[in-house]
């Protein structure tokens, strides 16, 4: 059973019945992504043994997950190095209470440039995308993408206006994370899933992950 709309499987038939991108959807594109998560595994876990006790420093598990809903609206965990500090929700709800700005701000984009959940070292990583790490795992199990979507949270379901999401597994990266990162609100979100959903091969997704590489030096997430 699945919670994917007759207007997102409609979606679906366009980009993946179109020539080479059935091939590329129906094998390709989980081959790569199989292919390059167990590459980068092992030089990426040296980087984590030497975060991991950097990220106890502040305090709590350096590792955590959260609900995040994927293709065909199937819920799964997804995996991520802790950049916050513990009962981060209470101090959310505290500053934004007190900060009228920083509350448009992430009723927007559910995002905030100053957050003040966020530890020393957490900042660092959250810049450099080094906080999505362990989501290789998740690309494993074949619940994430390389390329994708951005994972989206269940109770951000209603904020959300487009269908193509639920027509692809979500992604480490893609085209919301190396164009308008951190800047753009839902309806923005939903117009890059339905862009990507229409321009789904190989090259598009070659394109991104190398877009990716300029994104994560230049240091640009929040």
């Amino acid at each position: 059973m699945t919670n994917m709309t007759p207007s997102a499987e409609r979606e679906a038939d366009v980009a993946l019945t179109s020539g080479l991108g059935l091939a590329y959807s129906g094998f390709g594109k989980r081959f790569l992504d199989v292919a390059l998560a167990i590459i980068a595994f092992i030089p990426l876990l040296a980087i984590m043994i030497v975060l991991v006790p950097l990220i106890m420093l502040d305090g709590g598990n350096p590792f955590y997950f959260q609900e995040r809903i994927g293709r065909n609206g199937k819920r799964f965990r997804m995996w991520k190095l802790r950049s916050m500090v513990p009962h981060a929700d209470a101090a959310l709800a505290s500053y934004l209470q007190q900060n009228p700005e920083a509350k448009a701000e992430w009723n927007h984009s559910q995002k905030l440039r100053y957050d003040p959940r966020i530890t020393r070292i957490g900042r660092i990583i959250r810049k450099t995308s080094l906080d999505e790490l362990p989501q290789l795992w998740n690309v494993l199990m074949g619940d994430m993408s390389m390329v994708g979507p951005r994972p989206m949270m269940p109770c951000q379901r209603g904020m959300y206006p487009g269908t193509a999401y639920y027509a692809l597994r979500p992604g480490i990266t893609g085209f919301w994370q190396i164009s308008a990162r951190n800047k753009s609100g839902f309806s923005e979100r939903a117009a890059f899933d339905t862009d990507y959903l229409h321009r789904l091969s190989f090259t598009t997704d070659v394109k991104v992950l190398l877009r990716t590489v300029g994104v994560v030096l230049r240091g640009t997430g929040y």
